[in-house]
């Protein structure tokens, strides 16, 4: 079955604050919701801007990781105490830990026993997500990605249980964001929107957001780049991470993400600039089995796709034009961990198994060389 008969489940927070000024909604839905315990998990930088969130003072773990792993959850989790509403206010990594430690402070379970694919039973504490880049989507997503420091894999987790009660996307909240990571987030906002779209199980319904996020980030990432206060661009960009969240839940990313996750767990490269990276040559090597699709992606960020190489000759230069370093290699990447990584990605079957294109171990070393 294909099209729009095909059956999809669309999840999404039942409450969506959007635009400039919706911060300031926080506290009456605490307070309508009889909310008095809430614990923020942040990022250091957004730790020490908790006077934003018109709370006075309040109980935060300020140290999430830009590539957050296990320890750093359970850390999260342990200090939550009594809480009855976790706050994620920050960036993806500040969010994806929000959700587990939602569900891990209001059950006896550990994460071995809800990582994974829909092993949570439900959830207690309620839980509000607040993004403060224009990137990931995860405010209004249903998985959590932590790193095994043992494995350097990805744990993913998935529920419809860490669905968040309330999402506040505020994108003034984003106007203080440097702009390389302005760019690298935006980067990663579009690849779930043309990673959901070319995917093997791409939707109409999904398909829809997707094109509407690619137009977004061609539009107004460069604007924001050269001008952070830019608050049509900034709004525009945190609609265009919302749609990319929005793709996320039923159909989810494919090889872009897969290749692009070694760079964060082997080289600590932020999710952002991994997946900006990866996303030319995985876009080239997709082209020839999406090419109406393909076309309209390179149309809307402002090329021609005619051939693989037009395709990522145009996306490289998107990329630099927004001032990213496009070679792994300026990054800390030698050639002797290309094999090492290929392997890793070619074993994330999760997304590759949805990827337009079979992609071998060897064609993987190929993107990761031709990255370099």
């Amino acid at each position: 079955m294909t099209g729009f008969a095909q059956p999809i489940d669309l999840q999404r927070p039942p409450r969506i604050q959007f635009g400039v000024g919706s911060l300031a909604q926080l506290k009456p839905y605490l307070d309508e919701s009889g909310l008095r315990r809430p614990y923020v998990v942040a990022d250091a930088v957004n730790a020490a801007r908790l006077d934003a969130l018109g709370l006075g003072q309040v109980p935060c773990f300020g140290q999430v990781e830009p590539e957050p792993g296990i320890p750093n959850l359970r850390a999260a989790a342990l200090a939550a105490g009594d809480a009855d509403v976790i706050i994620g206010f920050g960036g993806g990594s500040a969010m994806d830990l929000a959700k587990l430690v939602a569900v891990l402070a209001s059950t006896n379970l550990t994460f071995e026993e809800i990582s994974g694919p829909h092993r949570i039973p439900g959830r207690r504490v309620a839980l509000i997500q607040i993004p403060t880049t224009a990137g990931t989507g995860s405010e209004v997503g249903t998985r959590a990605l932590v790193t095994d420091p043992d494995s350097h894999a990805k744990v993913a987790t998935e529920s419809v249980h860490m669905l968040a009660d309330l999402a506040i996307i505020d994108p003034e909240l984003t106007m203080s964001v440097p702009p390389h990571v302005t760019a690298a987030t935006g980067v990663d906002a579009m690849a779930h929107c043309v990673e959901a779209f070319t995917s093997r199980r791409a939707h109409p319904l999904i398909d829809a957001y997707a094109i509407q996020g690619i137009k977004l980030v061609g539009r107004y990432l460069k604007r924001a780049v050269e001008d952070g206060t830019d608050a049509e661009a900034r709004a525009g960009l945190a609609y265009a991470a919302f749609c990319g969240g929005v793709c996320l839940g039923p159909v989810n990313t494919t090889a872009g993400h897969a290749t692009a996750y070694p760079l964060g767990t082997r080289h600590g490269l932020p999710h952002g600039i991994a997946n900006a990276l990866m996303f030319p040559h995985v876009l080239a090597a997709n082209a020839a089995a999406r090419p109406e699709k393909t076309a309209q992606i390179c149309a809307a960020l402002g090329f021609s796709g005619a051939s693989r190489d037009s395709v990522v000759t145009g996306a490289l230069a998107f990329c630099a034009g927004l001032g990213l370093d496009m070679r792994l290699s300026s990054h800390g990447v030698l050639e002797a961990d290309l094999e090492a990584m290929a392997e890793e990605a070619h074993a994330i079957r999760r997304l590759l198994d949805w990827n337009p294109v079979d992609l071998s171990m060897s064609a993987i070393l190929d993107l990761y060389r031709a990255a370099l």
